[in-house]
């Protein structure tokens, strides 16, 4: 019980102290491509174009490198599925657990922490939005 207890709180409060502390403490990063164009635009306005070509083919290479197991544009279901995962293992580990409580099934240990771990940090994520 105190384990269930635990695990559901710390599912729930990770992700947004994780997203504060991230927030709080860590510096964003002022060297951006904005910046750099920012800058040269009042300093080098006549190496602006070369700049803007090089991040353009940086960014595409980039891209090309990240989607290297991809072959074409993946199919719709695909995406869906891809995005429906979580959601969807959450609402079933909901109805399993009320339906666990209403109908006093037993349910592995060790399964069932799972199970809370996958709702509260669920929720607790919902939380950062």
């Amino acid at each position: 019980m105190i384990f269930d207890l635990i695990s559901s709180a710390l599912g729930f409060v990770i992700p947004p102290a994780f997203d504060f502390i991230k927030k709080k403490f860590l510096k964003p990063n002022s060297d951006t491509p904005e910046a750099t164009l920012s800058a040269l635009a009042t300093t080098k306005p006549d190496v602006m174009p070369s700049f803007i070509d090089a991040y353009a083919r940086f960014k595409e290479s980039e891209t090309k490198y990240f989607n290297r197991d991809v072959i074409g544009q993946p199919s719709f279901w695909v995406v869906d599925l891809r995005a429906a995962i979580r959601p969807v293992f959450t609402v079933i580990s909901l109805t399993l657990m009320f339906s666990a409580t209403a109908f006093h099934w037993q349910i592995d240990q060790s399964i069932q922490c799972l199970m809370e771990i996958t709702i509260s940090s669920w929720f607790g994520s919902r939380l950062i939005n």
